[in-house]
């Protein structure tokens, strides 16, 4: 086993929680083993922090596991993951959630996502990668799942060393599942959509378009596949606009609307960023407007960039809101934090001359809960405002 010992005052943050031990930090490493094994770490005068499977070709070269004597073998991953599920089970998690959300559920780089009969997974790091056909044994174990497939087609990967890959693990996996949503049915792309195949950390977001829709007009910005877009027409919206540049997206609006029999759901296929121009110059307005734009910073370096992206988008969609009217604004950049979210909304009201209250600043939901003292999993902002 190796055993690490980190240089002195380092230990701080991962005694106050945090899983990750970066190499420069680490004074020196003793022992030998295979890389993605379980290591000690300890502080610089020999106390215990915890163990953790290392990666000497990451910069993140230990990720903590557990900060007591445990052996971490199956069951150990066994009884975390089904206490994972638990927690989501008592919150009245059924249909798709996300089960296993990486170090926030002390199982650094694992992300297993349900999708009505199936799991969708992503392996982020060596140490899970290594424990694949363990960790896809105990998932059929718990959820005996019709099929698992595996989405570790995420750039992230290449840090530790590993190569993008994606396909069925178990069972069979059909490439679009429908699932149900807010007592919505929509299609879930598996094998092809965002993340794992849709974005389930808006789910309670979307379902809170119920407080402000109703006898509304809304405009749905990067709509993806319609998730606000269907939840809006629900709760009463006389007309929704989805507005995405993909044609995939659209096409997935269309048929989702179909499905659940919509049809006050218009979607168009175009740059959100020039169609809300368009709207300026015609002068169309509408009464809510959703802003669920991708990640604009994607890495401290284009945190600047990315700010000014957010403020530009805020701002053009402030001006086409009707007096009394709402936006919800959001973002799931994690460079972009809470403070700055808040910062750019601020430079936004005031650049465009609109009075308006902040009546709900929300997050990522609650099967996306974060562990206290890792700030990159609080990644995702959504803030409402009441143009008065």
């Amino acid at each position: 086993m190796y055993i690490l010992t980190l240089k002195k005052g380092e230990e701080k943050r991962i005694l106050a929680g945090h899983p990750w031990v970066y190499a420069n930090e680490v004074l020196r490493i003793d022992g030998h083993g295979e890389q993605g094994s379980i290591a000690k770490v300890q502080c610089h005068d020999g106390g215990f922090i915890g163990y953790g499977y290392i990666n000497h070709k990451s910069k993140i070269i230990v990720r903590i596991l557990s900060r007591d004597e445990t052996p971490i073998d199956k069951t150990f991953f066994y009884n975390r993951i089904k206490k994972a599920n638990d927690y989501r089970l008592s919150l009245g998690y059924g249909n798709n959630y996300r089960v296993v959300f990486g170090e926030s559920d002390l199982l650094p780089g694992l992300i297993v996502d349900k999708y009505a009969g199936y799991l969708s997974v992503q392996f982020l790091s060596l140490g899970m990668e290594v424990r694949k056909a363990m960790i896809t044994e105990i998932l059929t174990e718990i959820f005996k799942p019709e099929g698992i497939y595996e989405r570790s087609d995420v750039s992230v990967r290449s840090k530790e060393g590993l190569k993008e890959v994606k396909g069925v693990l178990y069972g069979e996996v059909p490439q679009t599942v429908i699932i149900e949503e807010n007592g919505i049915m929509l299609e879930a792309d598996i094998v092809n959509g965002q993340k794992t195949g849709y974005f389930l950390d808006q789910k309670e977001n979307r379902d809170n378009l119920k407080y402000y829709v109703k006898d509304k007009t809304v405009l749905d910005c990067f709509c993806n596949a319609g998730g606000f877009s269907l939840c809006a027409s629900k709760y009463g919206a006389t007309e929704v606009t989805a507005v995405d540049v993909s044609e995939d997206a659209i096409s997935a609006v269309r048929r989702n609307a179909g499905l659940n029999g919509f049809t006050n759901i218009e979607a168009l296929r175009a740059d959100v960023f020039e169609q809300l121009r368009l709207y300026k110059k015609e002068r169309r307005k509408f009464d809510v407007i959703i802003l669920d734009p991708p990640a604009f910073t994607k890495s401290k370096d284009t945190v600047k960039a990315g700010y000014n992206g957010y403020r530009d988008i805020n701002m053009l969609a402030l001006e086409q809101i009707n007096k009394g009217g709402y936006l919800i604004t959001c973002s799931c950049s994690q460079h972009l934090t809470i403070n700055l979210f808040l910062d750019m909304i601020k430079e936004s009201v005031a650049a465009t001359g609109v009075n308006a209250k902040l009546v709900e600043l929300r997050t990522q939901g609650k099967d996306h809960a974060t562990l206290i003292g890792t700030d990159e999993a609080l990644y995702l902002k959504v803030a409402v405002l009441h143009v008065i």
